[in-house]
């Protein structure tokens, strides 16, 4: 029987956390003093062997048997709950919190790389605890200390799991045209009356309570997104002891049942309906407001930014443990015979399929894929750490700003790119790849959502080139520009081969610049906006090509791992042939994109509904 293949590679995350980020060099801080590159790696260690103990063993069965609601309650079955527990219990669910929270205070680019396994693992599964640690983030951030206490805590023991609650059946992701109300009462709470779409882990047994986070308007307020206000919203009250009362007034109504992420109970949730009533005689679902009324988005945009890093972090990781598995596949599959000048010769043995050209191509396209979008992800990690802990005030607003323009792209780049491995993954196994007996198939279907999850490539791309890269008169591209502008310059004093790749990727740059001028010369915004998809795929291309050269410097600098034959050898080998496929196959993609953008073209904006 073939050996199973790893979930992720632990060669490759060494690499990308030590020898290009220097996640290590963290511990010169006075946050992560106490912290050590063993103690990373015992982090590390401990999530691979629960993921691959506790979280893969029941993916099939995740998705062979989805949660059920029998109009009461929602059921799951009992290996989701046992995964969880053990999750909790190894203390990873507050693993970067502060100590003041009960957290080990390990980086946010360690525990990013951690969570990775649990999402390649069971991607359903993990989406519990993935919403969970963002609520509680926001609530460490925007919540009141009784708050932090009543709720907090409690989820980061896992005694109660947390849900955002955003999408409205009439709204969709227009939240502008969010209608749940929320009506002030006079001891202070507010009671809820609406109805939310689209809820993941919105109702299940899995944990004592679930702590929803939801945004409603307080009658009076402005119209749109600025009178939106966020409240706590528990499916069973607290009292101020911590302990549970009586179930409140938010229920599901049903199930939805999706393509992938079939362990995630997805929920239609009323909130506020009348069938419980709170003492006095007062209907709807208990609520309490986080910060100041009217300012809800600006609070949720905590969470939502994260869960966009998250999500396309999930992306990643169904792409890459996909690759893993279509690699160990072609290595093992004997079909065919080596094409010789001479023509086949019927009487040699087979030889694997990795040995094709065409299927060589498909592993290196994915390979390019996946660790370029893993290392986008862990460098926006990075970026989260020098946020909190770099030595100075301006160094950490100028992380934030980076953080900030390169969110959508790593939201979207990994959802497109990454599932586009999986496919070819599914390519690469032939005719087995589409049989439910392989995993590439579920891989293929969990990660086909990302693109929805937290927005749209539309919205993403809207907010990619419609703010970030405008906002503060370009500040944020010219961060970014100052990025890699500093790689740019290592690479040309390098010379050789990383110099031409430099020339490539400054050309490339050069474009995403004037393209963007030209883009907001017109001052027409319909104009400007109509091909910001386009935008967002063409900027993120040369963005991973960024990435892509900063990890092809890592690998052939003098004491890089590996560097003395074998394995290691092969490995850095592979990570330069990587970058060369990037750079020749996939960044010569943007030049005819840039070509479509400058042109301002407005074909999409003059066809009209009815001729669709």
């Amino acid at each position: 029987m073939a050996t199973p293949a790893p979930l992720l590679s632990r060669r490759d995350l060494a690499f990308q956390l030590y020898d290009w980020l220097d996640v290590a060099a963290l511990t010169r801080r006075a946050r992560f003093a106490e912290h050590s590159r063993e103690t990373f790696d015992d982090a590390l260690d401990l999530s691979e062997r629960i993921a691959a103990r506790h979280f893969a063993p029941h993916n099939k069965r995740n998705d062979q048997e989805e949660p059920r609601f029998d109009g009461e309650q929602v059921h799951t079955h009992e290996e989701v709950a046992e995964a969880l527990s053990v999750f909790a219990g190894s203390g990873l669910l507050a693993a970067a919190m502060d100590e003041e929270f009960g957290g080990m205070g390990l980086p946010h680019t360690v525990t990013t790389a951690c969570f990775a396994f649990f999402q390649a693992a069971n991607v359903g599964t993990a989406a519990y605890p993935f919403l969970t640690l963002g609520n509680a983030r926001l609530l460490c951030a925007h919540g009141s200390p009784e708050q932090i206490d009543t709720f907090v805590r409690p989820m980061l023991d896992g005694r109660f799991f947390g849900t955002m609650c955003l999408s409205e059946p009439q709204a969709g992701s227009s939240l502008a045209d969010v209608a749940t109300r929320a009506e002030p009462r006079a001891d202070g709470t507010y009671r809820l009356f609406g109805t939310k779409m689209w809820i993941s882990g919105g109702d299940h047994e899995l944990a004592e309570n679930i702590v929803h986070l939801v945004l409603a308007r307080v009658p009076g307020g402005p119209p749109g997104v600025k009178g939106l206000s966020l409240f706590i919203v528990p499916k069973y009250l607290v009292a101020p002891d911590g302990t549970l009362g009586e179930r409140n007034d938010v229920v599901p109504a049903g199930l939805n049942h999706k393509m992938g992420y079939r362990g995630t109970t997805n929920t239609l949730l009323n909130f506020g309906e009348g069938v419980r009533h709170r003492p006095g005689g007062q209907a709807g679902a208990v609520g309490h407001l986080v910060g100041e009324e009217h300012r809800g988005l600006a609070y949720m945009f905590h969470m939502m930014n994260g869960a966009r890093i998250g999500v396309g972090a999930g992306a990643m990781a169904l792409g890459y443990t996909g690759y893993l598995k279509s690699l160990a596949y072609a290595r093992e599959r004997p079909q065919g015979r080596p094409v010789a000048a001479t023509g086949k010769d019927a009487a040699a043995p087979q030889v694997p399929i990795a040995e094709h050209a065409d299927v060589r191509r498909m592993l290196l396209a994915q390979k390019s894929y996946v660790e370029g979008a893993l290392g986008l992800l862990l460098y926006c990690a990075r970026l989260v750490d020098e946020q909190h802990s770099a030595d100075t005030a301006e160094e950490r607003a100028h992380a934030g700003l980076l953080l900030d323009v390169l969110t959508p792209i790593a939201k979207s780049w990994p959802s497109q790119w990454c599932l586009e491995a999986n496919s070819l993954a599914i390519q690469v196994h032939g005719g087995y790849g589409y049989t439910r007996e392989y995993d590439v198939e579920q891989h293929y279907r969990d990660n086909r959502l990302n693109p929805i999850h937290e927005g749209t490539h539309g919205i993403q791309g809207l907010d990619l080139l419609g703010r970030k890269v405008v906002r503060d008169g370009g500040a944020g591209l010219r961060a970014l520009g100052e990025a890699v502008e500093e790689t740019l310059r290592r690479a040309e004093a390098a010379g050789g081969e990383a110099a031409r790749l430099a020339a490539a990727l400054r050309a490339a740059w050069e474009r995403v610049t004037a393209v963007t001028a030209r883009l907001w010369a017109g001052g027409d915004p319909a104009v400007a906006l109509a091909n910001s998809s386009v935008y967002l795929e063409a900027v993120g291309h040369v963005v991973v090509a960024w990435i892509w050269l900063g990890q092809f410097l890592a690998a052939g600098r003098e004491g890089a791992p590996g560097g003395d034959g074998g394995e290691g050898e092969a490995f850095l080998r592979g990570k330069r042939q990587a970058a060369r496929y990037f750079f020749r196959f996939e960044l010569p993609r943007t030049g005819p994109q840039f070509d479509l953008l400058a042109s301002l073209d407005t074909l999409v904006l003059e066809t009209e509904p009815d001729w669709l």
